[in-house]
């Protein structure tokens, strides 16, 4: 069975134990203290625990919280460990105003030489040249405009600014409806994503958001941790942190060896509880995203702050300052071997464009550039035809000498071809083309939205409209991932339906009973329905809701067991995976031996 060593931590107090001094805002830790315990790891970590709180009970009091009970959900105690250690969000960066959209859209090349072109229309139609009225400029300047068309020479270059402008508005409301819409999107994800913690004494799923310092978070397999903690009591608990260390292996976690969890990271195998130590921009993911410049504009400001006034730029090391209440301190990520590759790594992804075009669009800005190439080479072509005819019937059919005088008016002339090869240009380039797709897109998101179907990436109505043939599994899509216990074998006995209690021995029932509710995690449960007359609400893994349900047909309950043995009891658990295919729970029975618990597939078990 190998080592059945217990994983929890006893908490009691220690005699070498410091006095607990009161900090800011009662509790006995500050945000400084806490922040630089979650920078160590493994045995630092531990024996850092135990000279400054003893144990992690220590911890716990301290953070006036209790291991078992969890914080009392008092909303006024809430707020204030949000006011003294932060809240558990990280500020995106600002969206950009209409403001600088219009200047981000003003800045096409296209858009330029327009302006440039309008701006000196307009110049040159409240101009008259010296030589206008010239005899030795003969019919150039006299015959070039009738008095109606000089009055509305304006005209021209007022209408090329005001499509300017137009394309400009457009272009800008386009991307801030655009932004404004994934904002939403983005809003009502982070609101939908929860995680289980204890308060009162009572499992409550709570938004991720609402999480804070103090509180007593249950951890299980393929939980993504949104919060730094300290383990108190784990269970065969390996966690995957590759997303801040690099590192693919799976690190074991165990309370007496290396308690620290980390946000960000993903539990792999196993079940725990921990005290949530470090939220938001104060947990280990909070500061590498602040480094990196995704912890909002707020964050960039006081880092540019702070470096001002240090007065010098430090290219080995970046800094960042963060004030939180009498708190201030550098931010520095994870102190491991793999930290300066790690954040290297983080920076070359940051410079990378968040948003690929999709296939359509690709294609489509493709032939955009190429009809704008042949757009640009017919309006050079247009203005040569324009300058060379304008030269021939000027200085050679009319045989007239280049004269001093005479040039603003010839310069007046080839501006104006410019303009209509420039015209030209503008008429070709087909810029409409890709964005078009991208309305199309966003029109088909928004109605998608109102089916239910959220969609955050445009390009994907384009890749799911190619789509001949779907495969999908069956749980939880074509099913709704709800099972139920239809067939048993129990002393002996076939049972083809839920057996009636009186048809089992009580020691039958009563090793049934301790057997599913003592073998299953302690977060899967079953809750009484939300609305009268609907089924019960099922929490956690779906095969042991099943198994639970079956508790409550035979008219039992699993809950007085678990009070009876509580997590922190179990002597052993072995978790369910992929290569064990089974989960194994022991623990001490009254006489001081041991009893093994053991659910899982029949080919595995039977085998044993």
């Amino acid at each position: 069975m190998g080592d059945v060593a217990n994983s929890s931590i006893e908490f009691h107090p220690k005699a070498q134990q410091q006095r607990e001094a009161p900090h800011a805002g009662g509790f006995g830790c500050t945000l400084a203290e806490l922040r630089s315990l979650m920078e160590l790891r493994g045995a630092e970590a531990l024996q850092k625990v135990q000279e400054a709180y003893g144990d992690v009970g220590g911890l716990c009091r301290r953070l006036k919280t209790s291991p078992t009970e969890g914080l009392a959900d008092n909303p006024s105690d809430l707020e204030k460990r949000r006011q003294i250690y932060g809240q558990n969000f990280i500020p995106p960066k600002q969206p950009k105003t209409f403001l600088q959209l219009v200047w981000e859209a003003l800045q096409d090349v296209t858009l330029i030489i327009l302006e440039v072109a309008a701006i000196v229309s307009l110049g040159l139609s409240f101009y008259a040249p010296p030589g206008e009225e010239s005899e030795a400029c003969g019919n150039v300047s006299a015959g070039a405009e009738d008095e109606g068309e000089a009055e509305a020479g304006w005209i021209e270059g007022a209408a090329i600014l005001l499509s300017v402008i137009c394309v400009v508005l457009v272009t800008a409301f386009n991307d801030w409806s655009k932004e404004k819409q994934f904002r939403g999107l983005q809003s009502r994800i982070e609101q939908e994503q929860k995680f289980t913690v204890i308060r009162n004494g009572q499992l409550l799923q709570v938004p991720v958001a609402a999480l804070v310092v103090g509180d007593i978070a249950q951890v299980k397999y393929g939980d993504l941790l949104p919060a730094d903690g300290v383990l108190i009591q784990g269970n065969d608990l390996k966690i995957d942190e590759s997303s801040l260390t690099g590192e693919s292996d799976h690190v074991r976690k165990s309370a007496d060896k290396d308690p620290m969890l980390l946000s960000g990271t993903h539990v792999m195998e196993g079940s725990g509880r921990m005290v949530v130590t470090a939220v938001g921009v104060n947990s280990q993911t909070g500061i590498i995203f602040t480094l990196l410049g995704a912890g909002g504009e707020e964050e960039e400001k006081k880092d540019k702050k702070g470096k001002q006034q240090d007065g010098a730029m430090e290219s080995s090391q970046t800094k960042a300052k963060k004030q939180d209440g009498a708190v201030a301190m550098e931010m520095q990520p994870l102190k491991s071997a793999e930290g300066g590759e790690m954040e290297e790594r983080e920076k070359k992804k940051a410079n990378v464009p968040k948003k690929e075009k999709s296939v359509l669009q690709g294609k489509l800005t493709k032939l955009a550039v190429q009809i704008g190439k042949a757009g640009l080479l017919m309006s050079a072509v247009t203005v040569i035809i324009l300058v060379v005819y304008f030269v021939i019937e000027t200085f050679v059919v009319d045989g007239r000498a280049w004269l001093a005088e005479c040039t603003p008016v010839y310069v007046q002339y080839f501006v104006k071809f410019f303009i209509i090869g420039v015209t030209v240009l503008v008429v070709a380039v087909p810029e409409g083309l890709p964005l078009a797709v991208t309305i199309s897109l966003a029109y088909s998101v928004k109605k998608m939205m109102k089916d239910n179907n959220l969609v955050r990436h445009l390009d994907a109505c384009e890749t799911m409209g190619n789509a001949t043939a779907i495969c999908s599994d069956k749980t939880g899509t074509l099913t709704t991932n709800r099972m139920t216990v239809v067939q048993s074998y129990l002393g002996d006995t076939h049972y083809k339906e839920i057996p009636a209690p009186s048809a089992l021995t009580p020691k039958i029932l009563d090793l049934l009973v301790h057997a599913i509710s003592i073998n299953s995690a302690y977060t899967t449960k079953i809750l009484p329905p939300e609305k009268e007359g609907a089924l019960p609400r099922q929490v956690g893994n779906k095969t042991e809701c099943a198994l639970l349900g079956f508790i409550l047909d035979l008219k039992q309950d699993f809950q007085p067991v678990r009070e009876q043995i509580p997590e922190d009891k179990l002597h052993k658990v072995y978790t369910f995976n992929s290569v064990r295919k089974s989960m194994s729970t022991v623990i001490r029975t009254p006489d001081g031996g041991f009893r093994l618990f053991s659910k899982g597939a029949s080919e595995i078990l039977l085998k044993k």
